[in-house]
């Protein structure tokens, strides 16, 4: 039996006004959304972490309304990767790690560090940010990954450089941003961004049945020979590895649909 690891597949935060209509049950309470979103898909990315700043007991709540086996994914401050020199973002990482992350526990999923369209790849300046991320925090591991939207980032140098310090670079399926599919890391963490609020699941079902098959792929260890990579000609290690895909951006309307019409292929 081929090993593999986990997929989860989820959206983009839990508050969503259409979805009061499309997603939640009809007159369920905005202080019970976190509990129904996350007996529906198994992983939410939050992106409120990356505008503002959370306290422990925000984390300690949101740990105690999800259940057994859920994550959070959680997207790093801007005040971290909105900045001409990155080298300099030491004190803004810790004081976002700081904040009470880790009181999340086993719940904590990967930190997403995005960084803008405008950032192009310096690779002294970039390997400086990944020293920055620590393996840990208050004893739980932390795992890492960055989102480039900026084509100057398709080189090898910059997979290698991801691979060095063990940081995932996430796959963004998206009208203009870069695709770089390199693995980089023990897991792998896809965005799932050209959704339409039409498609009742977010993404057609051939499309489903698509990014089904590659995580499957990618979960016991292999890489979808129909993505495109910085560095064709070297390959990741043939291990398990957990997988995170979620349905941001275009078609949000749909896409807590397109998370569950994802895991319901995945579990078959």
């Amino acid at each position: 039996m081929t090993r593999s690891g986990t997929i989860r597949a989820g959206m983009g935060g839990w508050t969503f006004e259409p979805w009061e209509k499309s997603f939640y049950p009809e007159k369920l309470p905005k202080a019970q959304q976190l509990h129904y979103a996350s007996r529906q898909v198994p992983t939410i990315e939050v992106n409120g972490t990356y505008y503002s700043s959370f306290k422990e007991p925000t984390f300690v709540k949101w740990a105690k309304e999800a259940p057994d086996g859920f994550v959070f994914s959680l997207k790093g401050n801007r005040f971290v990767t909105n900045r001409r020199v990155l080298a300099e973002a030491g004190e803004s990482v810790m004081r976002f790690l700081q904040s009470g992350v880790s009181a999340l526990c086993e719940k904590l999923g990967p930190i997403l560090w995005q960084f803008a369209p405008t950032k192009k790849f310096d690779h002294a300046d970039f390997e400086a940010f990944l020293r920055l991320l620590p393996e840990k925090q208050d004893g739980v591991r932390l795992r890492h990954a960055v989102e480039v939207r900026n084509d100057s980032f398709i080189v090898p140098e910059f997979p290698a450089l991801a691979r060095k310090y063990g940081v995932a670079i996430v796959y963004a399926d998206h009208a203009t941003y870069p695709a770089i599919a390199d693995i980089t890391s023990d897991f792998v963490y896809a965005r799932l961004q050209t959704g339409k609020d039409e498609n009742p699941d977010c993404y057609e079902p051939q499309r489903l049945d698509e990014w089904a098959q590659r995580a499957k792929i990618w979960a016991e260890g292999g890489e979808p020979d129909d993505l495109p990579k910085a560095d064709p000609g070297t390959s990741a290690p043939r291990e398990p590895r957990d997988v995170f895909v979620y349905f941001i951006t275009e078609g949000k309307v749909r896409a807590p649909f397109g998370a569950m019409a994802l895991m319901k292929r995945l579990n078959g």
